[in-house]
């Protein structure tokens, strides 16, 4: 019996619940004291997973794609570890395996679902290498943090060189994540929607991977989905998107989603394009692994959103959608969910800066607000520690909103003398404690 496995074990556990007491997380807290108090528990916890290791990267859809993958796997009884509060650097994943282990310090799990943040792939990889890697998409997010997107991309093909033997699962329809597949030796398949969706009606979002990888030239589009996802080729050397082994064909978003994959159906009640892409990776990733299928409509019918994706509240008779917005391409695809609703409705948007969100909030005036005038809105409010900031965007596109710094006082204003129908957006440190908020109107406890 390892006495220091045993204390990492125990303290995490003791720290967890000492944090739920006083209404914090403490995730990752508990994974860094017990990486502390014995290095190698990661690497050893991971060891005795009894199946496969799936990590899930890329900058929008992590959360969504690793939690819904995780239910799949799960159906059929199969124990999984995952990282569901998507707490995704180090700490974090320490803290998904140690808080799974048993009070003996050891696992007894069949799969593990980890989402990793792609920095934090570099920290990981040495721990444990995993069997699948999905990545969803490759786009700008907090520069501050991560620098220009090819440091990203660098620090993502050193960890696919850790992992030779991975089998990566890429987004096709995106020229980075596909370029960083092809130009590592992993085997690698790609998943994608092979056939224009919507006609393109806004030619001024702002597009990542404008030139090739390869050569440099100038990329060209038959179409695009959105941001820089669509069917691209270099006139230059030829690059261009692969095939599809995972196409969704058919796609209809006029009630929830619906559309086919190797002639199977998928009918889901969800909202924003977005999450077809989403969906697609989970299905590519089971099939890659050989998990069953049959039941896949059912375990999407009754996935529980984590809190900040597509989460629904009812509060005194008013229906409250609380959704992240990081980063330009995820609040411009926010923005697209916010307008297939046509009835009219109030829109709160809380901007902060701390180091978590990114203290450079320069992004904002690459997202598509001027949209927001054709969303049948009756008021937006402006919140957090950058309301001013967010409230200067907006009047250089000439909407008006109100001001209000407190969250909970903009809720609270809405639901007595709104619409009835709240749309919040928020990036990532407001996320937490709106989501807190929120519980708490709705009479639960959070």
């Amino acid at each position: 019996m390892n006495i220091r496995r045993l204390m990492a074990v125990w303290s995490a556990r003791l720290i967890k619940t000492a944090c739920r007491l006083t209404g914090k997380q403490g995730v990752t807290l508990a994974g860094k004291a017990a990486l502390s108090i014995y290095p190698p528990i990661l690497r050893e916890l991971a060891q005795e997973v009894k199946k496969d290791i799936f990590v899930v990267c890329g900058t929008n859809g992590k959360t969504t794609t690793n939690n819904l993958l995780a239910d799949l796997l799960s159906f059929d009884g199969s124990k999984v570890v995952c990282n569901r509060t998507g707490s995704n650097m180090l700490n974090g994943v320490v803290s998904a395996f140690v808080l799974s282990a048993g009070l003996n310090g050891h696992l007894n799990a069949d799969y593990a679902c980890i989402e990793i943040d792609e920095a934090s792939t570099v920290r990981v990889f040495p721990h444990f290498k995993p069997d699948y890697m999905v990545l969803t998409n490759l786009f700008r997010d907090q520069l501050d943090r991560y620098g220009e997107i090819d440091i990203t991309m660098n620090l993502l093909s050193r960890a696919m060189k850790m992992a030779p033997d991975m089998k990566v699962l890429v987004n096709g329809d995106d020229s980075l994540s596909t370029y960083l597949a092809m130009d590592n030796e992993n085997p690698w398949s790609a998943y994608g929607i092979s056939t224009q969706v919507f006609q393109e009606e806004n030619t001024k979002e702002i597009r990542e991977g404008r030139f090739c990888k390869r050569c440099g030239e100038k990329m060209e589009y038959n179409f695009y989905h959105y941001s820089q996802l669509g069917d691209y080729y270099c006139p230059g050397c030829g690059f261009k998107r692969p095939s599809l082994e995972f196409d969704g064909t058919n796609v209809d978003l006029n009630d929830g989603i619906a559309f086919d994959v190797n002639g199977f159906h998928i009918k889901a009640n969800y909202r924003g394009f977005y999450n077809v892409y989403n969906i697609l990776a989970v299905y590519g990733a089971a099939s890659l692994a050989g998990v069953p299928l049959e039941h896949f409509n059912e375990i999407l019918g009754n996935y529980k959103p984590q809190f900040g994706r597509n989460e629904l509240f009812q509060i005194s008779g008013t229906k409250v959608m609380l959704n992240l917005a990081k980063n330009p391409a995820g609040f411009n695809q926010n923005i697209a969910a916010v307008m297939t609703d046509s009835s009219p409705k109030d829109i709160i948007i809380l901007i902060n800066d701390n180091s978590q969100d990114g203290t450079d909030v320069s992004w904002l005036w690459d997202v598509d607000f001027d949209r927001l005038k054709d969303a049948n809105a009756a008021s937006i409010t402006v919140c957090g520690l950058r309301c001013q900031d967010m409230r200067l965007r907006l009047k250089y596109v000439d909407i008006p909103s109100e001001l209000e710094p407190d969250i909970e006082k903009a809720i609270t204003a809405k639901i007595k003398t709104g619409t009835r129908n709240l749309y919040v957006l928020v990036n990532y440190t407001g996320l937490y404690s709106t989501h807190n908020i929120l519980k708490k109107m709705e009479g639960k406890k959070s």
